[in-house]
């Protein structure tokens, strides 16, 4: 892809200061963004936590984009998100892009054990304090899941690359992966390259 041609993203981070993850719903972004962060020894900025609140509430869009500045303002991270509210915010503050372009049956298998997970500890929650009415929304949330990565699955596609190629994004270096096999590979070798955190 195209980007800062003195950066590989692909085969080594360094020079790579922030890094934002992107992906389709269920390809692992705030998985690999942790671990990267982790690895590397730099802050995780988790865009969902700072739009999501308590029981699938949401922040309001002024709320959000405060707390985005806030959150991106330091030299170094790793975000993860695909929020187009905070685009105009989070792309020009970054200088490393890892797309995770996985086929859309990783993200709906992904989505199914997650879903599973929740609502298996909703239930458990559920028996304990007699309370359900976290059961209905986490079914709501579950069903939107799939349909949002099946909707941006040939959107994500054809959307990406010519966002890259803009002239206001080509100060960022891409790294484009394929499948969870390969993240894996990434990560172990960019990780091995890393200096320890101090």
């Amino acid at each position: 892809m195209e980007g800062d041609r003195e950066r590989d993203p692909l085969h080594s981070l360094a020079g790579c200061e922030r890094i934002l993850i992107l992906g389709r719903t269920g390809s692992g972004k705030t998985t690999l963004a942790r671990e990267l962060a982790a690895a590397l020894g730099v802050p995780h900025v988790e865009l969902d936590s700072l739009y999501f609140g308590p029981e699938f509430s949401t922040a309001p869009l002024a709320v959000l984009r405060e707390r985005t500045s806030a959150a991106i303002a330091g030299d170094q991270w790793v975000t993860d998100g695909n929020k187009r509210a905070v685009r105009d915010l989070v792309w020009p503050r970054a200088d490393t892009v890892v797309w995770l372009d996985y086929p859309v049956y990783v993200s709906l298998w992904r989505l199914a054990q997650r879903a599973r997970t929740r609502t298996r500890s909703l239930r458990t929650e559920a028996a304990r304090t007699g309370r359900r009415s976290g059961l209905p929304r986490q079914m709501l949330a579950a069903a939107s899941g799939v349909l949002t990565a099946l909707r941006s699955h040939r959107g994500q596609r054809r959307e990406y690359p010519r966002l890259f190629a803009q002239p206001e994004n080509r100060h960022l270096a891409v790294a484009r992966l394929r499948s969870p096999r390969a993240t894996r590979r990434w990560l172990a070798r960019v990780s091995n390259d890393a200096d320890p955190p101090g």
